[in-house]
């Protein structure tokens, strides 16, 4: 995009963007996205208001599907759910992304990467709210297949009820992988985006198992 460019000095215009223009932007170009935002070095401020917002279009998409698409559950125990979501979005949400960050850092460090904590921030937190609109678009696609339903009834079947959650996923992963990648110095972004894969795989088995089981 034209209004985001580099001074004479190689640091990044901050004025030169709106945030909707740097997340436009990082669509197209995640790891030069997340490579400018680095060369900024945001305030912690910043960062944090990058993941409440995430959290907050994260709340807002689970607050639709749950009200309008509900998948369990009456009616009666809608706001009980809704406050829940709350909570999740708003606090147990943004611990959780901090405490993902150490963790996929440190796997960084292992595999060789050379990122500090603070720029492994930069890639989970950036990546997140990147990914964040298409969690809300796909919970639109959830609301449109259940209304559907009542006129189609093949539109009732779980797995294809499910997809669209589990579609959402993708670009959360791809985004948070491709900061990542480009953070810690890695080449192929490929591959830390299997490894984000198998690693989301692996969590979303076992909230399935767990939840069949009856221990959530």
């Amino acid at each position: 995009m034209s209004d985001i460019e580099y001074n004479t000095n190689g640091i990044y215009q901050e004025n030169r963007a709106s945030l909707s223009e740097r997340v436009i932007d990082a669509w197209s170009n995640m790891r030069g996205s997340t490579r400018r935002l680095i060369d900024e070095q945001p305030s912690e401020a910043r960062l944090f208001f990058y993941l409440i917002l995430s959290d907050m279009i994260f709340f807002l998409s689970w607050s639709l599907k749950v009200l309008v698409a509900p998948t369990s559950g009456s009616v009666l125990q809608m706001p009980m759910e809704i406050g829940l979501w709350l909570v999740i979005a708003l606090f147990c949400r943004s611990f959780g992304m901090y405490f993902f960050s150490i963790l996929l850092g440190s796997g960084a460090r292992v595999m060789g990467g050379t990122g500090t904590w603070k720029e492994t921030r930069i890639a989970v937190f950036w990546g997140a709210l990147i990914a964040a609109p298409f969690g809300f678009l796909f919970a639109i696609v959830t609301v449109v297949l259940t209304k559907l339903g009542h006129n189609y009834q093949i539109l009732n079947n779980e797995w294809l009820a499910l997809t669209p959650y589990w579609l959402s996923l993708l670009p959360f992963v791809w985004g948070i992988s491709a900061g990542l990648a480009e953070a810690h110095g890695f080449k192929r972004t490929g591959a830390v985006f299997v490894g984000m894969a198998l690693l989301a795989a692996s969590i979303v088995f076992l909230a399935v198992y767990f939840r069949s089981q009856g221990i959530y």
